[in-house]
């Protein structure tokens, strides 16, 4: 009898994870072999079950799912990994492949779809939402520096100006320095804006 693939799912949501798992379960050639709520536990549970597959959600306390991703390629633990998230923009894409994912899914794919895109992985195939490869493409890579990035995740969480200088150490100024050549960047009309154009291309993955 062939050996099933062994799956670990991780996503910080509870009711995500039981139903990932019920529904692949249902595969006859699948075994869900370990769950995580965090991304710092994955690759402990990967190497204690030999996972083949690792579904990881992107946000995730301790770690991304990006960093895990990464995480699992640079240990040379032999499981690969699917990207299953909320978030379908393409600038999540390009920064999943460049960490190591093997396939990157949104959560409403089909049943069917996402145990193929298993299967397809185990085999060290690659899947990709076609249509988030193809806006992946037109959109491009982050024009942001790595300042501009930091300003902006910075203006996300602390909300005003002073604030922002205060956590990353810099003067209001350069910190209006910065926000203006962002917004002129991201085609924003203000600082809020750019935040939210950067974000859903996937530019503000810290």
């Amino acid at each position: 009898m062939t050996e099933g693939i062994k799956i670990v799912i991780a996503d910080d949501q509870a009711l995500v994870r039981g139903a990932l798992a019920s529904l692949l379960d249902l595969e006859a050639d699948f075994e869900i072999v370990g769950q995580a709520g965090r991304g710092d536990e994955v690759l402990d549970l990967v190497t204690t079950t030999g996972a083949s597959v690792a579904l990881l959600d992107i946000e995730m306390p301790g770690l991304d799912g990006l960093a895990v991703a990464r995480q699992l390629r640079d240990a040379d633990t032999g499981c690969r990994s699917i990207i299953v998230t909320t978030f379908g923009r393409p600038g999540y894409l390009r920064r999943a492949l460049e960490s190591g994912a093997s396939g990157f899914v949104v959560k409403d794919t089909p049943s069917d779809q996402l145990a193929d895109a298993v299967r397809r992985v185990a085999q060290g195939l690659r899947v990709v939402d076609p249509l988030l490869a193809t806006e992946s493409l037109v959109t491009g890579s982050s024009p942001l520096t790595t300042r501009e990035t930091d300003v902006l995740l910075a203006l996300r969480s602390e909300g005003s100006i002073a604030d922002v200088a205060r956590a990353l150490h810099l003067s209001e100024g350069t910190i209006r320095n910065h926000l203006s050549s962002a917004i002129g960047k991201t085609r924003a009309r203000n600082g809020g804006e750019a935040v939210r154009i950067a974000a859903d291309n996937g530019w503000l993955i810290s």
